[in-house]
């Protein structure tokens, strides 16, 4: 008839546990508040959101620990990279080499010596992390994406110089045209969203470039040229204090 009224035990027990519970649920609440492009987009899969853009997963696969080994010589000095033949075959362009159409017989060896040691190292770097320095990171506090803190390397890092050029090039462009030479579609996605959050550039480095750019992509890429175009708009005042533009235009922009 009448109900049981609870013991100070009882009555301690139950506000202990709700303490406890609500200080886990602070504590699960003050997590990092940057994560990396990879870790976002497997969470965005995990709760089945359609992502506004496309993974970017390594595509390293189970076998990889098994797979052959390939040496890769790559430009005029001939620095030597390894790869997993597995890891290289998520490129159509290498794909093509490992089935043995180029391949030096019986040496699983590959020649580039037109490529750039500091790109085809973040090429490689990519298809084992899914990123290349500096990563990608999302802010979940601003939902915005940034590249990560890198002790101030970062007017190093941007940019890297062109024998064919003559002169420095944006690192996150020559990026962008050596995935289109190998066939890495979310890797140019990468590259273009990383070099539209540089800053500080100089005039002549856009302008070289975006003639670089132009040069070894198709004309059909209406998204590079879309984005130089943003990038020059983005940054005329400093085109027009430099007087860089007007020389340029005189010169036929050659």
């Amino acid at each position: 008839m009448f109900s049981r009224r609870p013991s100070r035990n009882e009555s301690f027990s139950k506000h202990h546990n709700t303490s406890f519970d609500k200080h886990r649920a602070g504590k699960a609440s003050s997590s990092k508040q940057k994560r990396s492009f990879r870790d976002h987009a497997a969470t965005v899969k995990k709760l089945d959101i359609k992502p506004k853009k496309p993974e970017l997963s390594p595509p390293a696969g189970s076998s990889t620990l098994t797979s052959p080994i390939v040496t890769i010589c790559v430009g005029p000095e001939q620095r030597l990279f390894a790869a997993h033949e597995d890891v290289l075959s998520h490129s159509p362009f290498f794909a093509a080499i490992c089935r043995g159409q180029f391949l030096e017989s019986g040496s699983k060896r590959v020649n580039l010596p037109e490529e750039l040691p500091e790109i085809f190292s973040s090429v490689l770097e990519y298809l084992y992390k899914g990123d290349y320095y500096p990563r990608l990171l999302h802010n979940k506090r601003r939902n915005t994406w940034e590249l990560e803190e890198d002790g101030g390397k970062s007017d190093v890092e941007s940019t890297v110089y062109s024998q064919s050029a003559g002169q420095l090039l944006l690192k996150d462009t020559m990026l962008y045209c050596t995935a289109e030479r190998y066939g890495l579609e979310e890797l140019k996605r990468l590259a273009l969203r990383k070099q539209g959050l540089q800053s500080g550039i100089q005039c002549c480095t856009i302008l070289a470039s975006a003639r670089y750019a132009y040069a070894n992509t198709p004309d059909s890429d209406s998204k590079l040229r879309a984005h130089y175009l943003a990038l020059i708009i983005r940054s005329r005042s400093t085109f027009k204090r430099s007087g860089t533009m007007q020389m340029e235009m005189e010169q036929g922009g050659t």
